[in-house]
């Protein structure tokens, strides 16, 4: 009989996860951690991660913290290759950033600029697609049938539902729709050349989550909150832990024959 449970377990695995300590990295680390594997979470506040490791360490849980600033795209493929160096190649790669400008908040048709356009676009969808060949080639090089993770954006599938903003100073996101469906699609590329060496290559497309707003309030409008949950078939914003759980599934043995997929996690928001 087939062991289910057994095809989740991440023993031996190493998994790096960019991004893992942001709203979904932090609970994406904590569930591979939890199901067996080393993690290496790379991101650039160092405090915060010297913390985290320590916590998931104290908990018996294998999690190591490597300073990576992935919007430093100058130095991104030198930086990338003292990780593997130091940590061997990864298992799993999982691409949870969410580099951004100062101006992030005025990406609106109306507000945004050339400037900020090229720059969002470079270090975050440049960013997104060069990390996830570096990460396919050195698996290749070892020869490693390993398992890649980017994550999209229902807003990358669909345009964004401009009502849900209505009554809040929230705005559409030019930029943020460009990008998501710019790794959506490269993801279905490196499916397609990277299958002959048993590497999957899948998008993972979160819907509206319960949390901060990127590049604006800390604490999301309650306005907007509202609005969205009247809207979605579900009735509530997601949970980072959701988006982690379905990370896990995609990472394992559990979903072997799943590749150039675009898993939605939303609450049937796309589906309406």
């Amino acid at each position: 009989m087939i062991d289910y449970l057994q095809k989740f377990r991440l023993n031996g695995k190493t998994a790096f996860i960019v991004g893992g300590l942001g709203l979904i990295g932090k609970e994406v680390s904590t569930a591979l951690s939890v199901a067996g594997a080393n993690v290496v979470v790379l991101d650039i506040v160092e405090d915060a991660g010297d913390a985290f490791s320590k916590k998931m360490g104290d908990s018996d849980c294998k999690v190591n913290f490597e300073l990576f600033n992935c919007a430093d795209m100058d130095q991104i493929e030198k930086n990338f290759s003292g990780i593997i160096s130091k940590n061997g190649c990864p298992d799993i790669f999982i691409n949870c950033s969410y580099p951004r400008t100062a101006d992030w908040g005025k990406s609106s048709f109306k507000d945004v600029t050339l400037h900020s356009f090229r720059q969002n676009v470079d270090i975050h969808m440049n960013s997104y697609a060069w990390l996830a060949r570096l990460a396919a080639e050195e698996m290749v090089n070892n020869k490693k049938s390993g398992s890649i993770i980017q994550l999209g954006s229902t807003y990358g599938i669909v345009g964004q539902d401009l009502s849900v903003y209505e009554g809040t100073e929230m705005t559409e996101n030019m930029t943020y729709a460009a990008i998501k469906g710019a790794v959506i699609n490269l993801t279905r590329q490196m499916a397609s050349y990277y299958g002959q060496f048993n590497i999957r290559i899948n998008t993972l497309c979160p819907g509206g989550l319960e949390g901060h707003v990127a590049g604006k309030d800390k604490t999301q409008n309650q306005t907007f909150v509202k609005q969205y949950n009247k809207k979605s078939p579900l009735k509530r914003l997601g949970r980072a832990d959701e988006i982690a759980s379905t990370a896990l599934f995609l990472a394992s043995d559990a979903s072997s024959y799943i590749s150039g997929a675009t898993i939605v996690v939303d609450g049937g928001w796309t589906s309406i």
